[in-house]
């Protein structure tokens, strides 16, 4: 294992380093210590060929001005809160509307917009990258300070292990994720509509026209949302389904895992032979297949934007939990801690 950093730039004063580990397996994973962000992932092929497989940009300045949150950590809350908008302990709290009527990952200036504090280690056969970051009280509209750990841990068996870590001084709420885009056939020479999903999963929840949760639960039988036995990606944009319609042709949905079997999520690229095992602790999985991805800029260096270049895999508590009393609770209280734990395996098949 090693690790090495360079300079790419700088915001407000501050300069943004990039962290780059590799493994002894060739996988490397780089890094932004501005907004934990990944910038690229390479891992190989069937045949051995290394290859990116996340979309990511070259420099600093397309983060700031295009980027939809490729590869970063979001929150304080990841997703929508209804109405920028939430009631604790009897007060009122407003944040800002980022997206429409609607509040988004975290506001205009979430965690994926600022420089986290990073220190790295090594041992035998696996590297971290520990990323801290203190939330002031009020913060993007967000009650208590709150003191924030995310740790990637790469291993030389072609894993990636992300943990959060949350505390306060006040209650709050706080549900992270990361906003990683990935595409398995390298490089992003093609889309992942061929690429087969498999989530462990018999409920989705309903969205409205504003993507918000209804708050009622679907179920996935007779449907394009059921991923538990495998399905191509292409099966939601060819869906008739209105929910895959309201979406814009594809899947922009929080999938409810039922925590049966690990991994609880797999896809699957035929074309490189690559596939990627998720692990986690958390109830639900937020499955976006970039349907909205477009814009006149170049992800990694060479590659236009285009819809169904990359899907996410945002594994989290419900979206917009605060505003459904039946969800799995995101309030932190003074002296709980807050702990999230995901696991990306990369093979080949």
């Amino acid at each position: 294992m090693e690790i090495t950093k360079k300079k790419i730039g700088e915001l407000g004063g501050s300069e943004v380093t990039a962290y780059t580990v590799k493994g002894k397996n060739g996988m490397t994973m780089t890094c932004l210590d501005y907004g934990c962000i990944i910038t690229e992932f390479i891992v190989p092929d069937r045949e051995g060929k290394l290859e990116n497989i996340v979309l990511g940009f070259d420099n600093i300045e397309d983060y700031v001005e295009h980027s939809p949150y490729f590869g970063a950590v979001v929150g304080r809350i990841a997703g929508r809160i209804k109405e920028g908008r939430f009631t604790l302990d009897g007060k009122d709290y407003h944040m800002a509307k980022n997206n429409g009527e609607n509040h988004l990952h975290g506001g205009e200036r979430g965690l994926d917009k600022v420089i986290w504090n990073l220190e790295t280690k090594i041992e035998t056969d696996k590297a971290q990258l520990i990323f801290t970051y203190e939330s002031p009280d009020g913060e993007e509209g967000y009650p208590g300070n709150v003191s924030l750990r995310t740790v990637y841990t790469i291993t030389d068996q072609n894993e990636l292990v992300i943990e959060y870590n949350g505390t306060t001084d006040k209650k709050t709420i706080l549900n992270l994720t990361n906003h990683t885009y990935f595409n398995l056939s390298g490089n992003a020479k093609s889309t992942i509509l061929e690429h087969t999903l498999q989530i462990d999963s018999d409920k989705f929840l309903e969205l409205d026209s504003g993507l918000m949760p209804t708050g009622r639960l679907l179920d996935v039988e007779g449907t394009a949302f059921d991923f538990r036995n495998g399905r191509k990606v292409a099966d939601g944009p060819a869906s008739s389904h209105p929910q895959n319609i309201l979406a814009g042709k594809g899947y922009d949905h929080p999938f409810v895992l039922n925590r049966k079997k690990q991994p609880a999520i797999k896809v699957s690229c035929e074309e490189s032979g690559r596939t990627l095992e998720v692990e986690t602790n958390q109830p639900a999985v937020v499955l976006y297949t970039s349907n909205q991805l477009e814009g006149d800029f170049l992800i990694n260096g060479n590659v236009k934007a285009e819809r169904y270049l990359a899907l996410c895999l945002e594994t989290q508590k419900h979206p917009d939990a605060i505003n459904h009393p039946d969800f799995p609770s995101v309030v932190l209280d003074k002296g709980e801690e807050y702990y999230s734990y995901t696991k990306y395996s990369f093979k080949v098949e």
